[in-house]
C-alpha cells in the first residue's frame, strides 16, 4: 500500500466544515489529553457545540457526498462526546 502525507479532507460547499474543524480538532485533542472523565467533559460539552454548528448546516444537500460525510461524522462526534459527558456525570 502507498504511503502519502495527503489527508483525505471533505469539500464543503458552504466552507463550513473547514471552519469548525479546527476547534472540533482543538477539542477532540483537549478531551485525549485529559486524564479523568470529570476533566473531559467540559471539553466534550464544548464538541457538541462545535459538531451542533456542523449538524444545522442551512446549505446541507442531502445529494452531495461531502454533505453526508460531514453529517455523518458531526453525528458520531456529537454521540461520542455525549457519552463522554454522561461518564463524567457518574464519576463525580
Amino acid at each position: 500500500m502507498k504511503e502519502t502525507s495527503e489527508q483525505a479532507s471533505i469539500r464543503c460547499p458552504s466552507g463550513l466544515f473547514l471552519r469548525q474543524e479546527a476547534e472540533v480538532a482543538r477539542l477532540t485533542q483537549a478531551i485525549n489529553q485529559a486524564r479523568t472523565a470529570a476533566e473531559k467533559t467540559p471539553y466534550a460539552q464544548e464538541l457538541m457545540g462545535a459538531v451542533d454548528v456542523l449538524l444545522a448546516c442551512e446549505a446541507y444537500d442531502g445529494q452531495d457526498l461531502n454533505c453526508r460525510l460531514c453529517r455523518g461524522f458531526s453525528e458520531l462526534r456529537r454521540k461520542t462526546a455525549g457519552l463522554v459527558v454522561k461518564v463524567g456525570r457518574l464519576s463525580r
